[in-house]
């Protein structure tokens, strides 16, 4: 296990410099402007003065050894347009906490229906419930998010009353949001579990264990929910550190002062420094969430030996 450990960081460590690498030198091919605020007031001498002080006249190995120098000691540079001057972990610690609350409590509600919903479609095939489940998860996936986010905006604060624009201290302005945001995580978990579960009950032991009389609520419950249930948990730890990193339309259509919102935001002003710090965070949760979906199955299922090949099982 720990050499596996080990070896997976290695190769997540070397996949996460790679796509810094990629994106360092991408923002660098980026015009200067997005380096300034005023560029257009700004006289040559004062451009190529604050350029030096940057490093940005330097080549660009040298550039990027001296970003992955800052970046291990904590440094992801200051805002260039979005908030000129300021730290950009600073502005990240300010944003961050709205995103994670607001993405436990979606991620939380996505697990209490989707999983259940899952399972009853799996039980009452081609009944009320799978057909349910089916034309939900059809819905989802065909039609694009933008259009059912602003219809769920629309009317909920038209039919049901709550306010369109989100506010940190009035909890009715979380719900639209945080029911958006939890819509497509229940679709998968659902869908999911559901092809695993029927999968599952096809099985030979599964007719075993009802040949010798054992109950289907027995079956479904310890045996093939179990079962099904490991080959998903290797996608939830990815799911939920995007969610409570933040739905990037659901923030910008809402309003929520949050890390979605923000990479929208600073992508529009050209901000480069800070979309380059955002990229490099949003890659690291990608590769923090493979890792953690890997170990979960191992403690769901001991019988999973990450170390061990396939030959020799």
């Amino acid at each position: 296990m720990a050499k596996y450990i080990l070896k997976r960081l290695g190769i997540s460590l070397l996949t996460l410099v790679i796509i810094l690498s990629i994106v360092f030198i991408l923002v660098r091919q980026m015009p200067i402007e997005g380096y300034f605020d005023n560029f257009d007031k700004l006289d040559q001498a004062v451009i190529d003065a604050r350029l030096n002080q940057m490093g940005l006249k330097d080549p660009i190995l040298v550039q990027l050894k001296n970003f992955f120098i800052r970046v291990l000691h904590g440094d992801l540079g200051t805002s260039s347009r979005y908030s000129v001057g300021v730290a950009i972990t600073d502005i990240i610690a300010r944003k961050a906490p709205v995103s994670i609350e607001m993405g436990l409590i979606s991620m939380a509600i996505s697990l209490l229906l989707g999983i259940p919903l899952g399972a009853a479609m799996a039980r009452s095939k081609s009944k009320f419930w799978d057909k349910f489940g089916t034309v939900f998860i059809v819905f989802i996936s065909a039609v694009p998010a933008a259009v059912y986010y602003i219809y769920i905006q629309s009317y909920g604060s038209s039919l049901l009353g709550f306010p369109m624009l989100f506010s940190q201290e009035d909890g009715r302005t979380w719900i639209l949001p945080v029911f958006s945001m939890s819509l497509g995580n229940i679709a998968y978990y659902a869908m999911w579990l559901r092809r695993y579960m029927v999968d599952e009950m096809n099985k030979d032991y599964v007719r075993l264990a009802r040949a010798k009389g054992v109950k289907n609520s027995d079956i479904t419950m310890k045996h093939v929910f179990r079962n099904s249930f490991v080959p998903m948990i290797q996608y939830i730890p990815t799911s939920l550190l995007y969610t409570v990193s933040g739905s990037i339309y659901i923030e910008s259509l809402y309003s929520v002062p949050g890390m979605g919102g923000l990479l929208v935001d600073v992508i529009t002003r050209q901000d480069n420094p800070m979309v380059q710090a955002l990229v490099m965070i949003y890659s690291s949760i990608g590769i923090v969430g493979m890792i953690l979906g890997d170990l979960l199955m191992v403690v769901i299922d001991p019988r999973i030996s990450l170390s061990r090949k396939e030959s020799a099982r």
